[in-house]
């Protein structure tokens, strides 16, 4: 198989190239649109250059100038919007094009391969054949497969969109790590953490790692970033005091029911299970599934961070609805340093 380094395009925070890294592969460029990301992306993976910058203007003269050398791998996500589930889909948004750029710098670039990642809704919109088809026609062979990150040791059931492409060889797919009842709960995840109230902070653990997981993510950090808990009013404290571990809004007393929101809105993370797919709207009890299982409260940037599988010390910049979007909007490191150790093993090509 070719060499390792990589450029990473629409690379947020940095989730994708710091899983890659850690697998073995050298990152020797990254392009994001968005600056607090850009900023969060430099503080943690320094020593080569990170540009906030739109990709469109990415052309050939610039490539000459600023990447130092062919980088045998592009890889990258394009914003999810256009594709998320969640969202209004609508193939005519500009942001479903946005994988032509992609292209073109592939085409330019002409490295040995590519991963092309995004969330669910990109199959959901039948993009799969047209975008692999897209990489055919300049010479690549494509494997399309949609990727679990509870299956690679992500307290989240989050899952991804992956197309990976090279010029010489097929790859096999990315095998999960584990099974079902081997995944990482949410209590394994964050059990160690600071009990908050809300609207405290905490900089210090206070207890012990109890899970490998924890220790994991603590590494030798002594000290905690992004650990702050968002103000909520006396009423909803008490409103979400009633919902149990991995419980509804159906708890909630019909005198303190919330006047808004959806059916998944006041609802408890389960402390068994691994979490669902982390939001932006991560600290606010209304957002879906996202209330602490054991805390009457959202989740703290560091929590989310954690059941992204983000190391503690992994440090998010910028304001702190700024960093839970970072958090959200990330490729979770684990589940990319799953895919970077597959395409660096010879028996996941054929």
């Amino acid at each position: 198989m070719p060499d390792d380094t990589f450029i990473d395009l629409f690379s947020g925070a940095g989730g994708l190239t710091f899983g890659l890294q850690r697998a073995g592969l050298t990152p020797i460029y990254a392009l994001d649109a968005w600056s607090d990301a850009i900023d969060t992306y430099r503080l943690n993976l320094p020593g080569h250059t990170a540009e906030c910058g739109d990709v469109a203007d990415l052309t050939a003269n610039k490539m000459k100038s600023i990447i130092p050398q062919r980088p045998n791998w592009v890889v990258g996500g394009p914003p999810c919007q256009g594709y998320s589930t969640v969202g209004k889909r609508n193939r005519n948004d500009q942001r479903n094009r946005l994988f032509e750029h992609f292209r073109r710098i592939v085409q330019y670039l002409e490295p040995d391969g590519f991963v092309l990642e995004n969330v669910l809704g990109l199959k959901d919109m039948s993009y799969e054949q047209e975008v692999a088809e897209a990489f055919r026609e300049i010479g690549y062979r494509v494997r399309f497969q949609v990727a679990s990150a509870a299956d690679h040791g992500v307290p989240q059931l989050r899952r991804r969109v992956l197309f990976v492409g090279h010029r010489e060889a097929d790859f096999k797919g990315l095998d999960p790590l584990l099974q079902a009842d081997q995944y990482v709960s949410v209590e394994q995840a964050i059990g160690d953490l600071p009990k908050l109230q809300p609207g405290e902070s905490a900089t210090m653990y206070d207890a012990p790692a109890k899970s490998d997981f924890q220790r994991l993510m603590r590494e030798e950090m002594i000290e905690l970033q992004g650990h702050t808990a968002s103000k909520h009013p006396p009423h909803l404290v008490e409103a979400i005091s009633h919902i149990p571990d991995g419980g509804n809004r159906t708890s909630i007393p019909d005198h303190l029911q919330p006047k808004s929101g959806f059916h998944n809105s006041y609802s408890r993370l389960a402390s068994w299970l691994p979490a669902v797919a982390v939001t932006q709207n991560m600290g606010k009890p209304s957002g879906t599934r996202c209330i602490h299982p054991k805390q009457d409260r959202g989740l703290t940037t560091r929590e989310g961070a954690r059941l992204q599988s983000f190391p503690d010390s992994f440090f998010f910049t910028g304001p702190s609805t700024s960093q839970r979007l970072q958090v959200a909007n990330a490729v979770p490191p684990l589940l990319a340093e799953s895919l970077g150790r597959s395409l660096l093993d010879p028996d996941h090509w054929a």
